[in-house]
C-alpha cells in the first residue's frame, strides 16, 4: 500500500497563552482537532504561522513540510503534511487524545 502523499490535521489555536503547547482535544467543525495553544497574538496571521511552526516541531517534521489548508482567519483551522512518516498518525493520535498505545 502507499504511502499517503499529505495528511490532513485539524487544528483549534488558542492565540496570547502564556507559553506555546501542543496537545489536547477540541471538537471542533472540522471534526476532532488538536489543541495548540501559541504566545503569538491573533493579528496578521501571526498565530497561524506559530501554530503551524508549532505542528511541525510536535510532529517531529520540517516546518516546510506543514502548510495551511484552511482557516487563515479562524481558530479552527486544517493544514496539510507533506508525506507524512506512517508513525505519524499514531502520534498525532496521542497528543490529541492524550492515548497511550
Amino acid at each position: 500500500m502507499p504511502a499517503q502523499d499529505t495528511l490532513t490535521v485539524a487544528v483549534r489555536v488558542k492565540p496570547g497563552a502564556s507559553r506555546d503547547r501542543v496537545g489536547g482535544r477540541f471538537d471542533g467543525p472540522h471534526g476532532p482537532a488538536l489543541v495548540i495553544a501559541v504566545h503569538a497574538p491573533a493579528v496578521d496571521g501571526r498565530a497561524t504561522e506559530a501554530a503551524r511552526r508549532a505542528l511541525a516541531d510536535a510532529l517531529g517534521v520540517r516546518q516546510a513540510a506543514v502548510s495551511l489548508r484552511a482557516g487563515a482567519a479562524s481558530r479552527d483551522k486544517l493544514f496539510l503534511v507533506d508525506r507524512p512518516a506512517p508513525e505519524l498518525s499514531g502520534l498525532l493520535c496521542r497528543l490529541r487524545d492524550g492515548s497511550v498505545e
